[in-house]
């Protein structure tokens, strides 16, 4: 292949990961060989409907692209054929996605993903990486745990509170019947 041929196809490959929103996102690596055409079609409307693409990369071009960037860490997984995947709202939502069709779809190969510049690697790796918190997931927990302290806070002030404005009410409606109330000593 020319050098011309090639860098076409590199700055393809870039144009379509930077369509992700970012120049190089996280991103997991998959094999999808093992997938009848038929399947694969099916699993990419799937993923697109989630707004995840699906790229298959030729490996050697794809190492000078990852290059300098946080995907060179997928650089040593580039074996066989390969296709990188990535969008959605972040690469855990992709791995969760894609861990979800291997059990409807078993001819797909999970590689690795990295994010945040930490390598993922293989099948177990790209499973715990589903089990991770999305950001928007993180942020809720984190605001569950500041606000817990004031909730129990508020909770032990109003207690004594409501114990009070139920006695008293317990007199008036005493007083309302006509009955009498026991004096306090």
């Amino acid at each position: 292949m020319s050098k011309t041929v090639k860098g076409i196809i590199m700055r393809d490959y870039k144009s379509r990961i930077a369509g992700a929103g970012e120049e190089f996102p996280d991103a997991m690596l998959i094999s999808i060989r093992g997938l009848k055409a038929v399947d694969n079609t099916r699993v990419r409307g799937m993923l697109s409907k989630k707004k995840i693409k699906v790229v298959v990369v030729q490996n050697a071009l794809a190492r000078k692209i990852f290059e300098n960037t946080g995907l060179s860490h997928l650089s040593e997984l580039l074996t066989g054929s390969s296709a990188l995947a990535f969008g959605g709202e972040s690469v855990i939502e992709v791995a969760r996605e894609i861990v979800g069709l291997v059990k409807k779809f078993p001819g797909i190969e999970l590689k690795g993903a990295v994010l945040d510049g930490t390598l993922f690697t293989g099948k177990a790796g790209c499973e715990e990486l589903s089990k991770f918190p999305t950001k928007d997931e993180a942020i809720a927990n984190i605001v569950t745990l500041v606000v817990s302290p004031g909730r129990k806070l508020l909770g032990q002030i109003k207690g004594p509170g409501s114990n009070v404005a139920g006695l008293i009410k317990a007199i008036e409606t005493k007083l309302e019947k006509g009955e009498a109330t026991a004096a306090v000593a």
